[in-house]
């Protein structure tokens, strides 16, 4: 397994994950797909690429798992404040960059589908931009779209949102907790999700980005569990030898990401069966496997490097393209067949623009941020996708 720099502010000797940086990759271009997809579902019931939405639960439980990894033995040298700076400097240049993306493809989204742009003035689109740009949350009263979206100009914001509660959850307070204490959070937290999924009247847990209490309650319910579970695979875990784990792996993702709908209107439970199921054991089955895996140079470690370096700036700048899609698909009542090519270009645009955004601003800034924020601890080379 290779070994780089583990934070995105010092040296470390520890084992990095590059097959867990790929699958990073490869969930971020399958929600890429399925909300490009979307613009021309029916409903939820039939949609291709039906649980695509579930990538974000996945992205939450990595998360778990490599903060965990890189910073559970740090804390006799590092403060609750250098740590944040330390996870600043790691997601928010993107999240500058995502806002800026939103900011400049607004007007080019008016359509069926988002009544409120038309009569949007310029001044309060810019104020949503600086705002979104500090990650803070908005109300419906300043939704400019019509979907009552917590981050107007890029919905997917709202994780990244979600992402900072749980970092700073751990930071002060879940770090310190035994395994024991942390195995009591994961499983009260894995009871709220079931139930969510089960028992409620959704059978999915699509939602989380608004600022209704409804919402935020599904948001918290999404993080909490798969966060909760990756710090404690991080601590528990006894990582195997599995032979072509990347490719083992990804298929797994793939196919959980792809599968269709269960149980129809009339048993919604039973897709919530599914997707408990799927966040609760398979994901995490997943990390393991990935974990469990090694690369060397060749086009697996290669790939994984690519995948792993894009996952990032592509899923924060992807959304303002897909409004565009979706405005044109709906306006013009364009069909899927019809639709195919300007997808896969609105695809192949939103992965060249995550590899510039990544080589050309997002590891520059994030080395100066490093250098000028993180003191001389700071002095190795930047990777370009750190593990945390």
């Amino acid at each position: 397994m290779t070994t780089q720099t583990a934070s995105t502010s010092f040296a470390d000797s520890k084992r990095h994950y590059p097959i867990l940086d790929g699958l990073r990759g490869v969930a971020a271009l399958m929600v890429v797909a399925f909300h490009l997809f979307e613009a021309h579902a029916a409903s939820r019931f039939v949609q291709i690429i039906n649980h695509g939405y579930l990538a974000v639960d996945f992205f939450f439980l990595l998360s778990g798992f490599v903060i965990g990894y890189a910073y559970d033995d740090r804390w006799r040298s590092m403060t609750v404040g250098e740590f944040c700076k330390r996870r600043l400097i790691r997601l928010h240049p993107m999240i500058v960059v995502a806002m800026l993306v939103g900011a400049a493809l607004f007007y080019f989204q008016q359509g069926v589908p988002f009544p409120k742009i038309q009569d949007t003035p310029l001044w309060l689109m810019l104020a949503l931009m600086f705002i979104g740009m500090t990650l803070l949350p908005v109300g419906a009263a300043l939704d400019v779209r019509g979907w009552g979206e917590m981050h107007p100009l890029n919905g997917p914001a709202w994780s990244l949102f979600y992402e900072y509660v749980g970092n700073l959850l751990y930071a002060l307070l879940v770090r310190r907790f035994s395994r024991v204490a942390l195995g009591l959070c994961v499983f009260l937290a894995g009871c709220a999700l079931v139930h969510h999924c089960v028992a409620g009247p959704q059978g999915d847990v699509i939602g989380g980005w608004s600022l209704d209490p409804a919402q935020v309650r599904l948001g918290l319910t999404r993080l909490l569990y798969p966060f909760f579970a990756g710090l404690l695979l991080s601590r528990i875990v006894r990582v195997g030898r599995v032979r072509h784990a990347f490719l083992l792996s990804s298929a797994i993702v793939v196919a959980a990401l792809a599968m269709p709908r269960f149980g129809g209107e009339q048993a919604v439970w039973m897709n919530g069966l599914y997707e408990s199921v799927c966040i609760i054991a398979v994901f995490p089955l997943v990390v393991y496997l990935g974990a469990s895996g090694s690369v060397h140079a060749g086009p697996v470690a290669r790939m994984c490097n690519f995948l792993g370096g894009i996952s990032y700036p592509l899923y924060i700048t992807h959304y303002p393209f897909v409004y565009a899609y979706t405005a044109w698909v709906v306006t013009h009542k364009v069909t899927l067949r019809d639709g195919a090519p300007v997808a896969l270009a609105t695809l192949l645009l939103c992965v060249l623009l995550a590899h510039a955004c990544l080589k050309y601003y997002d590891i520059p800034v994030r080395q100066w941020l490093t250098r000028r924020y993180m003191g001389k601890a700071a002095a190795p080379a930047l990777p370009s996708k750190p593990l945390a």
